[in-house]
């Protein structure tokens, strides 16, 4: 066995790595990693820093799945934030997509009160995109990062906002403080860890105790996998 130390150097340095993702919570179907990316779109992009460390951002990214062999993401960060200057052009990133999670406690489980063998899980949807970043600073750019951000999430709202709705000064002012990011996707995965290695019965427990708390989005999510392994 490897010292920790060795251990630690090891897992730095393996840049091809991917999540640990056993073949039962993998993702294959390409419109369900889009659907993930879509309906929660704060993404977290992890990028690497001159001194071998990572730095870690939130921001919201429009999907564009027809732009590439894999797709587009696109967005922006504050002019202030020093990401945008630390990346060199065609820096390898990783941008995580969480979408539904949530605790899940063992005694939802109908086996659990036969058996006394179960302990609580965390059940989540998670797409990891990896990509090169390129940074843009130009108005052109910006106006259609922006635009498509807002007639995306203004869609449901009953006058949705629109950058016309204020002054263009104002408008103009607003963009020469962000700047523009855009990253090539070169690889997607996704993992839907949500109790497929549990007993059919203890599936729907934990089902019927999650809407009864109100989480619909986790409950919803682990239906669909009971729909897709009984229609199989």
């Amino acid at each position: 066995h490897y010292p920790l130390r060795r251990q630690r150097q090891m897992c730095i340095r393996d840049s091809s790595s991917t999540m640990y993702n056993p073949t039962h919570f993998a993702i294959s179907d390409t419109d369900e990693l889009h659907r993930i990316i879509r309906t929660h779109a704060l993404g977290m992009l992890v990028t690497p820093l001159a001194d071998g460390g990572l730095d870690a951002n939130h921001l919201p990214f429009h999907f564009d799945p027809q732009r590439g062999p894999l797709g587009t993401l696109t967005g922006h960060v504050a002019r202030a934030n020093p990401l945008w200057q630390q990346c060199v052009h065609g820096a390898d990133v990783l941008v995580v997509f969480r979408g539904a999670e949530g605790y899940i406690s063992p005694n939802w489980y109908p086996t659990k009160h036969e058996t006394h063998r179960l302990v609580p899980t965390w059940n989540y949807e998670v797409v990891h995109i990896h990509g090169r970043l390129t940074v843009h600073d130009d108005e052109k750019f910006l106006r259609g990062v922006v635009g498509r951000l807002t007639r995306t999430h203004e869609a449901q709202e009953p006058r949705p906002w629109k950058m016309s709705d204020s002054a263009p000064d104002f408008i103009d002012g607003m963009l020469k403080a962000i700047v523009g990011i855009e990253i090539e996707v070169t690889r997607m995965e996704g993992k839907s860890k949500l109790s497929q290695n549990r007993a059919l019965q203890d599936r729907h427990g934990a089902v019927d105790a999650l809407g009864n708390r109100g989480d619909a989005e986790l409950a919803e999510a682990m239906q669909k996998t009971i729909r897709s392994d009984e229609d199989r």
